[in-house]
């Protein structure tokens, strides 16, 4: 891989000059010729991007000279912050980077925390500073925020004091992170809260980074079926094109509507859809504690929430829920994660009369790019290629297949798969499409149905989970001598994480160790990855080469569901 050192006076693709003094993330893009083509005249709002542009800046700044300032922006118990206090905080924080960590323009800053209006704020800070933010999932351990700090070369950390842990643990491992500050949900101080101590006494007033709509601004990570996570990097200008085609032309927000949901913002469905698209039209959004469809259902009756972001299976939770919360504000379900079954769609449909919108994104994408309006949807369908982008389905050769023929997805838009210098860009892009991974097929009107998976990715509740990577971890246990894990089909959460094992001595089976493999598990990284089922095993299937066949034990499963 390369080395990724601090470069100065580069040039981004678009050859506008960067802004950025630090051009670790930029050095570490794919070349040129192993990115996918870019379509910008899918929507007019695409063309009108100027070659210099802040997304943080556009997001906040903007619509407060737009007349948002004294609107409501985020919402969190009994207290809510208007887009001008968001802004004054924001600029205050951005100074606590710049002047007290020494942020030079391009450097990276790992966030870490549940879903506050704090975190929301570091967000924004980052951006006006010129940084990149790497948003990181509140459930993860030690071992993997070490990774993410490695490959980011991350050397500022912002952190909820109720997350220090995990990554004090980290960060003693890293050789690059030199600041690590930590806030509170609602920039309410306390003992530890040392990022709003910094920030006491700054002035609000900030002089924002002129980045270049090329520009680095967000590195997410995604799981791979290699085990080790992908980082995808994303620019000023793709973050403004998510803004300006699904929740525009699809989820049609309004500055009246208040948008609440589950997935975290590292996870960038959450990003876009609690946050950065409720922004861009002057809306707001409600965060809440706890977690699970019964805390998201309250929160929709308390506090009249009108739209909604999360997982089928919560949808589906959520339909048992109307007789016990009143959802007459809600007026938009957008569920994304996995996809929607028709009888998710159809319980949903009949409890509270809102036809749920499915939505098909990637974070390599960056948000959806299949989906549909509710009076376009059609039940057991994904949806259509949204305004801005374009979606065929090919063969392995390319070509594109008739209706009725499953194949793989490919898209093309505004946005596409940048991998940090990793061999699986090839596998994601070809001949200038994105290829998601997804087997889909359409109907004679061009509907987008989903098949399967086309990898060894197992989704589970909206998770996107790596078998190899929870192999790795029961392969540390002294006990486990081979393993193979898999998504088993489940009624409820689509699938559910499987791992199959050979013990060093077979007399150790039972429930006991069982329970012992899953805490080993929960305990090194993020426990909703545990395997909750194991299946003792002989041997596994493999080649006559060694390589295991994990499509064999799929296939068991799937054989035993039907």
């Amino acid at each position: 891989m390369k080395s990724g050192k601090d470069k100065f006076e580069k040039k981004p693709p678009g050859g506008v000059p960067t802004a950025h003094r630090d051009t670790y993330a930029r050095d570490l893009l794919p070349d040129t010729n192993l990115q996918p083509e870019y379509d910008y005249s899918g929507v007019p709002e695409l063309i009108t991007y100027a070659d210099h542009q802040n997304a943080g800046v556009e997001l906040l700044d903007k619509m407060v000279a737009r007349g948002f300032g004294g609107l409501a922006v985020l919402h969190y118990e009994d207290k809510s912050w208007t887009y001008n206090e968001l802004l004054k905080l924001s600029n205050r924080l951005a100074r606590v980077l710049i002047e007290d960590c020494s942020l030079v323009t391009g450097g990276r800053v790992l966030l870490r925390a549940e879903n506050t209006p704090m975190l929301v704020a570091c967000w924004f800070a980052v951006l006006k500073a010129g940084g990149i933010c790497v948003t990181t999932m509140p459930l993860l351990r030690s071992r993997e925020l070490s990774y993410i700090l490695d490959r980011a070369g991350v050397t500022i950390a912002l952190c909820d004091t109720n997350l220090d842990t995990d990554l004090e643990e980290a960060a003693a491992t890293s050789a690059e992170l030199k600041h690590l500050l930590y806030f509170t949900t609602m920039a309410e101080g306390g003992n530890l809260a040392t990022l709003e101590k910094a920030a006491e006494g700054k002035s609000s007033d900030l002089q924002n980074t002129n980045t270049a709509a090329d520009d680095v601004a967000l590195i997410a990570f995604t799981s791979g079926t290699t085990g080790q996570p992908k980082g995808t990097i994303h620019f000023h200008r793709d973050i403004m094109a998510i803004t300006d085609c699904f929740p525009r032309y699809v989820g049609k927000i309004t500055p009246d509507d208040i948008i609440s949901g589950t997935p975290p913002l590292a996870f960038t469905f959450g990003l876009g859809g609690v946050t950065l698209f409720p922004m861009r039209f002057g809306a707001s959004t409600r965060f809440f504690p706890g977690a699970g469809p019964e805390a998201l259902t309250g929160t929709i009756s308390n506090y009249q929430v009108t739209q909604v972001y999360t997982a089928p299976t919560v949808f589906r939770s959520m339909a048992d829920l109307t007789g016990k919360f009143n959802l007459s504000s809600l007026r938009q379900g957008i569920s994304a994660g996995e996809t929607l079954p028709k009888a998710t769609w159809e319980a949903f449909y009949e409890a509270t009369g809102i036809k749920l919108i499915d939505g098909l994104g990637s974070t390599e994408m960056l948000h959806i790019f299949v989906s549909a309006a509710p009076n376009e949807m059609l039940p057991g369908y994904t949806g259509k290629a949204i305004p801005g982008y374009q979606a065929k389905v090919m063969d392995e050769k390319g070509s594109e297949v008739p209706s009725g023929t499953p194949g793989l997805l490919a898209v093309k838009g505004p946005t596409g798969c940048r991998y940090m210098d990793d061999p699986r860009q090839s596998d994601y892009v070809r001949n200038g499409w994105n290829y998601p991974g997804d087997i889909y097929e359409t109907n004679e009107e061009g509907y987008f149905r989903y098949v399967a998976r086309a990898d060894d990715m197992i989704i589970s509740s909206g998770y996107n989970i790596s078998g190899p990577e929870i192999e790795g971890v029961l392969l540390e246990h002294i006990e486990v001598t081979e393993c193979a894990v898999i998504g088993s089909p489940d009624p409820e959460r689509t699938q559910i994480v499987k791992a199959f094992i050979v013990l060093r001595d077979e007399n150790k089976r039972g429930d006991a160790l069982t329970k012992t493999l899953q805490d080993f598990v929960k305990n090194r990284i993020a426990p909703y990855k545990y395997p909750r089922a194991i299946q003792y095993v002989d041997k596994l299937p493999k080649t006559a080469t060694g390589k295991l066949q994990r499509f064999r034990l799929r296939q068991e499963e799937e054989s035993i569901s039907t």
